[in-house]
């Protein structure tokens, strides 16, 4: 469980993170930060420095920033509205304070994935997830299984392809214990799905220097971001293959189970696709509100706070259940 424990820990580090791009954004272009939290209300205990409430809260699902004038338009007694308010700032600079979160998750996944470059990591393929009444199923594999005799998923997929429609023998290690499991490929593939019906992690890395590693961690957290941005695209084909909370914690079970630094990989990755997913033009995430500034500028007026509200609202509640259907889902998986 120390696995997961990091990956928890982690995601509120990475949201965090996240939250801090845009206070530091908003502090540097003098808009009034009115509170920044770690967690969400009810509250625990909360202290005032300057003019920022900085607050400890009792869910900890990571944590906010609250701007003045972002959701409510402060006025004064002459009713002027605050100049310093975020509702009062230059378009330019209202894009630079939201995508400011984005931008952090992208450096630290960077980071984190040039980190790994630099520490190296075994050899090692094993499966995050298996397809309900794919090849792989009934076969009896199951997430988690080391595949022995390979050290790069590329070549071990050409291996599966090339076999299609006959048996093969994949030599796996579950819990220590080495097992043959015989499986046959399909030759008919659903969409989004592969010819065994297996999602597969892994592939070695020879550690590499300070600069190179670097150099391919920026090379490789684009590569990922493209992964994600396409993998949005399978999601409306092939919504099964969604992983959500609880199949994200499964998966750093799985892969603490091999080392710590494919936990270290997977929080990278997570880091990414936070940047990615909060991109989308979607009300409520960044890429919503960005979306509303573009069109404000368009039309040459600013919408209602109350249609703002109202879409932020309805965006809020389709998450939300989206987020229990996956959750149902990967429970499911799990039984």
């Amino acid at each position: 469980m120390i696995s997961a424990l990091i990956v928890f820990f982690g995601l509120f580090f990475l949201i965090i993170i996240h939250e801090l791009g845009h206070f530091w954004a908003a502090k540097y272009f003098g808009v009034w930060v009115e509170e920044f939290g770690f967690g969400f209300p009810p509250r625990i205990l909360k202290k005032k420095i300057g003019e920022t409430i900085y607050s400890f809260n009792w869910l900890p699902f990571g944590g906010f920033v609250k701007l003045r004038g972002e959701m409510d338009l402060p006025a004064d007694a002459n009713g002027e509205f605050d100049s310093r308010s975020f509702f009062c700032q230059k378009p330019w600079k209202k894009v630079i304070v939201i995508i400011a979160g984005v931008v952090m998750n992208f450096l630290v996944g960077w980071i984190i994935v040039s980190a790994v470059f630099w520490i190296g990591m075994p050899p090692l393929i094993f499966i995050d997830s298996v397809s309900k009444n794919s090849s792989a199923e009934l076969a009896g594999l199951r997430a988690g299984d080391l595949i022995n005799d390979w050290q790069e998923v590329a070549e071990l997929v050409k291996f599966i392809n090339d076999n299609r429609g006959n048996e093969v023998v994949l030599n796996i290690n579950r819990d220590g214990n080495n097992l043959d499991i015989k499986v046959t490929p399909r030759t008919e593939v659903p969409v989004g799905e592969g010819a065994l019906g297996i999602a597969l992690h892994g592939g070695g890395l020879p550690r590499q220097g300070f600069f190179s590693g670097l150099y391919n961690g920026w090379i490789m957290s684009w590569k990922i971001a493209v992964s994600v941005v396409l993998g949005i695209y399978q999601l409306f084909l092939s919504p099964q293959n969604v992983v959500g909370p609880v199949g994200i914690f499964n998966i750093a079970v799985n892969t603490g189970k091999v080392g710590l630094i494919y936990v270290l990989q997977l929080l990278g990755l997570i880091s990414i696709n936070l940047a990615v997913l909060n991109i989308l033009p979607i009300p409520v995430l960044d890429g919503g509100r960005l979306l509303f500034i573009v069109i404000e500028k368009l039309r040459g007026k600013p919408f209602s706070k109350k249609i703002e509200i109202r879409a932020n609202a309805i965006s809020f509640i389709f998450l939300i259940i989206l987020i229990i259907l996956v959750t149902f889902k990967d429970i499911n998986a799990l039984l």
